[in-house]
């Protein structure tokens, strides 16, 4: 049975969608443009300086074949992106020559290309540190300020898929985790949504029925304090918000995925030791499970995915792979737009 990011890369290949790369001054991007085109998982599209791309592409034996180079300066849609800056941030008051400034970031460029319905989304990994390496903050806001949040949603989240070598956790081996890489502290409401968001992203890529775990340092009572409060809360929230979801908590991670303590710290707890969607209680807590399950459990983990927006926008850690912006490419173009 094919596992989840094996069903995600079929189903890019299917669609034939257009993705940017926008640190195309970083071999790995490079490369991972090269292998996106061998293999048909999405039509990469390297943004960037021109010249700059080819000589680097050249330098590291990397083919271009079939890889679409954008120079972000010399691009014959250039006017047609500041319109669409401009109007989109008109209320903010941003004018055609600030948006041909703006527009010199790749991520911001990229962003526009999506706006215009020239590609479908845009990955930012990796990156030069002399060149265009982008932290969290200016990878994601670009799309924060031109995507924005999709109807029905207050803020945008970060989620990881993990995919493990044992099929018997979650569904086939794969746990959806969420907040690991935007939301710092969120607040009741907020883990509330990313919660909801999170269980039907999961239904989307998967096809199949999430159970979420609202994970803390305790589990149904077990123990008391603001911070346990505050994942309580948001538990009944999430319940009200999205009534026909299996959403339970307050779970600590055993209990959320081992049967066997399920039955002694949850008994009848329709998620407890079995959950294939886990919610943490702040980014402290997720960064860290999501890097310690990958680096201690050799798990697969694709992300930070970002949803919650109208747009497809992946942010990949500045220390990842090649396989991992690939992977990343293939999520983005599975991603269906929303209004």
């Amino acid at each position: 049975m094919a596992n989840v990011l094996e069903s995600i890369r079929a189903k890019a290949k299917s669609l034939g969608r257009k993705v940017c790369l926008t640190e195309s001054d970083d071999p790995r991007n490079l490369k991972a443009a090269e292998k996106l085109a061998k293999l048909g998982y999405v039509k990469p599209v390297l943004v960037g300086d021109e010249d700059a791309i080819r000589k680097l592409a050249a330098e590291n034996g990397v083919s271009l074949d079939g890889v679409e180079v954008v120079d972000i300066l010399k691009t014959p849609n250039l006017q047609k992106y500041i319109d669409v800056c401009v109007e989109i941030r008109k209320n903010k008051g941003l004018t055609p020559e600030q948006a041909r400034e703006w527009l010199k970031d790749t991520c911001v460029f990229s962003a526009a290309m999506v706006c215009a319905g020239d590609a479908h989304g845009y990955v930012s990994g990796g990156g030069n540190p002399n060149g265009y390496a982008h932290n969290t903050a200016q990878k994601t806001k670009p799309a924060l300020q031109l995507f924005k949040t999709a109807k029905g949603n207050h803020i945008a989240s970060a989620f990881f898929i993990m995919q493990l070598p044992d099929p018997k956790w979650g569904y086939e081996g794969v746990f959806f985790y969420a907040d690991c890489g935007l939301n710092i502290n969120p607040d009741a409401d907020q883990l509330a949504e990313i919660a909801v968001t999170t269980a039907k992203t999961f239904r989307q890529y998967t096809g199949q029925e999430p159970k979420v775990a609202m994970i803390s340092c305790s589990s149904k009572g077990s123990a008391h304090d603001p911070i346990i409060d505050k994942v309580v809360e948001a538990t009944a929230k999430a319940k009200a918000l999205a009534p026909d979801l299996l959403i339970d908590g307050e779970l600590q991670f055993d209990a959320a995925i081992i049967p066997d303590i399920a039955k002694k710290k949850a008994p009848g707890s329709p998620v407890a030791g079995q959950a294939n969607v886990l919610i943490f209680p702040d980014l402290n807590c997720g960064n860290t499970m999501y890097k310690a399950t990958e680096r201690l459990a050799g798990a697969t983990a694709i992300g930070p995915l970002i949803q919650g927006l109208r747009r497809p926008f992946t942010d990949v850690s500045r220390g990842c792979s090649v396989d991992d912006i690939v992977d990343c490419a293939a999520v983005a173009a599975i991603t269906e737009w929303a209004d």
